[in-house]
């Protein structure tokens, strides 16, 4: 049996909103970004609100149909520009002006983020807790890669646990460079998938 999956528009923000909320709360590198647990309760559904508004402006949200899971993806061109540390200034002041840990995961995940090669990114992907383990992130995923395939287009991701990468690992992604190391914080895994025949 398939799982249905649709574009999510501006009428699916708070839905989408509170899937990455609830997905990521106690996420290795979100108790990182935020580590006092009632200030990561407060705080972390306004980054994964501008993360969504960001997507929904220049990218795409796919969502399930039964509303239990999404994927975040942006389309980068081979002849993107690089990103600049502006827009992770920004994202911190609008998301939470004295953590500076907000700006400084924009600012190494773009260090990592491969140029030159037009992909698709997996900005974020997450399942409603009690459905996460149920296949909705790998049916998400293959929807986006399928097409990659067909069109010869390599795809991007940052795993930010040990357990998603064993995911991605399963799709034929592999680590692209070197792991990204947070100061006093967890592993982030740079990872890279060529399209396939």
């Amino acid at each position: 049996m398939g799982v249905a999956i649709r574009t999510a528009g501006e009428a699916d923000r708070e839905l989408v909103v509170g899937l990455l909320d609830a997905a990521f709360q106690d996420d290795p590198v979100s108790s990182w970004v935020f580590p006092g647990e009632e200030h990561r309760r407060t705080t972390h559904p306004k980054l994964m609100a501008a993360f969504t508004d960001v997507v929904l402006a220049h990218g795409r949200i796919d969502v399930t149909e039964d509303g239990t899971a999404c994927a975040l993806w942006m389309s980068v061109p081979a002849d993107a520009p690089e990103q600049d540390d502006e827009g992770s200034a920004e994202l911190r002041a609008a998301v939470d002006p004295d953590n500076e840990r907000v700006e400084l995961i924009g600012r190494l995940t773009a260090g990592a983020h491969p140029a030159g090669r037009a992909h698709e990114y997996l900005w974020m992907i997450g399942a409603a807790p009690e459905r996460q383990g149920q296949g909705l992130g790998t049916a998400l995923i293959t929807s986006v890669l399928d097409r990659c395939d067909r069109e010869g287009l390599g795809a991007y991701l940052e795993a930010s646990s040990a357990r998603s990468r064993v995911l991605y690992e399963r799709l034929g992604f592999t680590l692209e460079g070197r792991p990204l190391d947070l100061p006093d914080g967890p592993r982030m895994w740079p990872m890279w998938r060529d399209p396939r025949a």
